[in-house]
């Protein structure tokens, strides 16, 4: 049987070993720590693992603005997040819930009934971890690794290049409005920024080297990707215009 990946973000040190022993202990856990919420978000990004437990008082990041973060990526979305606080405060909790917290643990704790409770988290969700890739011609987007291949070959794209590729991907020959992407990636609201849209397809092009014609223009309206079966029928000799509108 495989183990959780589990990623511990919390500045106290010896609450860190407490909580580190606890899963390590009961077994089943893979652990993984950080000791301040910026640290915590790398990692996370990094790892992808099975379940977080975050402290929401730290250092460099607050907690709560982690699980934000966190939970508008679509690289790590759907990771479940077992909040710790020394805070007892009911609003609090209510907060923390409403950021997208499976759980919540008030300080101080049983190591065992957080043990308990983290298993509880990843029964419910039956481990609802991303193993999939998704795919068109020569690009594979494997999710559970936050990884992106072409032609086998890994590349390395920012966060935004990531999710506009992941987007895109999601959805193959479905023309995207400009704004909507705008939307959905950088969860702008507004449409006076589409040359945003514009500058960050180029630089994702270019990092797909000779298969910059996956993604194609819908000219006056946004961009569309190419699935596996056009790429296999039609050879890419870079940009094509497409007046498919969806």
């Amino acid at each position: 049987m495989s183990e959780s990946r589990l990623l511990v973000i919390e500045d106290d040190k010896d609450v860190l070993d407490l909580v580190t022993r606890a899963f390590v202990k009961a077994g089943g856990f893979t652990v993984s720590t950080a000791s301040d919420g910026r640290a915590g978000y790398v990692k996370a990004l990094r790892e992808v693992p099975h379940l977080i437990v975050l402290d929401l008082m730290l250092p460099k990041m607050p907690g709560l603005e982690v699980a934000k973060l966190l939970k508008v990526n679509a690289a790590t979305h759907h990771i479940p997040i077992l909040m710790l606080t020394a805070k007892v405060d009911e609003v609090d909790k209510i907060v923390g819930l409403e950021m997208g917290a499976a759980d919540y643990v008030t300080k101080p704790f049983s190591p065992r009934e957080l043990v308990l409770r983290a298993r509880g988290i990843l029964q419910r969700n039956k481990y609802e971890f991303p193993t999939e890739s998704l795919r068109a011609g020569p690009i594979t987007l494997d999710v559970a690794r936050h990884l992106v291949l072409v032609d086998n070959t890994p590349v390395r794209l920012t966060t935004v290049e990531y999710k506009l590729l992941t987007k895109l991907l999601e959805m193959p020959r479905r023309a995207h409005r400009r704004d909507r992407l705008l939307n959905e990636v950088w969860g702008y609201s507004r449409s006076t920024e589409t040359r945003t849209i514009d500058t960050h397809v180029r630089r994702l092009r270019k990092k797909l080297g000779k298969h910059t014609g996956v993604i194609e223009t819908v000219r006056g309206f946004g961009y569309r990707l190419r699935d596996g079966e056009e790429l296999d029928a039609t050879p890419l000799r870079g940009e094509k215009e497409s007046a498919l509108h969806s």
